[in-house]
């Protein structure tokens, strides 16, 4: 495998300004004879075909289309010498622990400030972790951005996960029920589990306190 050009770096964000922004930030600022704006996916591998894989990947977490979660992985699995720097403008903990749970090498709110921005930048260049764990705001109201989440990640059973994308969706107990073939009691019992586990009190609360994730099986 062709080691990273150690000089060169890539930016993916879909909104045009903010990708070159952080580009001209690394030439100037950061040492790098070469960062190139990317603002859609197939640009991403399209680069690096042609030019070969760079030394550090700086990916918004939000894309067209959902998370850069697919992105990141297939980035980790086939380069893995190119470090992997995620930046957000979402503050939800959830995302960044997404993140982290992916095992790349850093996360930074979009809202950083540049001195804060260029030592992430060394630090995942070196082989650090960077992790922004400041207060955050809170999650995105965009309502086409739905964050996933496992039943695992959430310490549910695997049907307890069921019932409760289900219980996302509006449905109640008796229509839960018919659709994962329970009885209304079986699924009344998984939903004082789910809460209890979850710390809510009632359903109204737990959809609230999840609005905007999804709970994939």
């Amino acid at each position: 495998m062709t080691p990273p050009d150690e000089r060169s770096a890539l930016v993916v964000d879909d909104h045009p300004l903010v990708a070159r922004g952080i580009a001209d930030y690394l030439r100037a600022h950061c040492a790098f004879s070469r960062a190139d704006p990317i603002c859609r996916p197939a640009e991403l591998w399209e680069n690096i075909g042609q030019f070969g894989a760079p030394a550090l990947a700086l990916v918004d977490f939000w894309l067209p289309g959902g998370t850069a979660l697919p992105i990141l992985t297939r980035l980790r699995d086939e380069y893995p010498a190119t470090r992997l720097l995620v930046i957000s403008g979402d503050g939800d903990p959830a995302v960044r622990d997404k993140v982290r749970r992916l095992s790349v090498d850093g996360f930074l709110l979009k809202h950083a400030e540049p001195a804060v921005f260029a030592l992430a930048v060394a630090a995942v260049l070196r082989g650090d972790a960077w992790f922004d764990d400041a207060p955050v705001a809170g999650p995105a109201t965009d309502e086409e951005r739905t964050l996933p989440l496992s039943a695992a990640e959430l310490g549910l059973t695997p049907r307890q996960g069921e019932v409760l994308a289900l219980m996302l969706k509006g449905l109640p107990n008796k229509r839960v029920a018919q659709a994962l073939s329970l009885t209304e009691q079986t699924v009344k019992e998984h939903v004082s589990g789910i809460l209890e586990r979850l710390g809510a009190r009632n359903r109204i609360e737990l959809i609230t306190r999840l609005r905007g994730k999804r709970i994939d099986a």
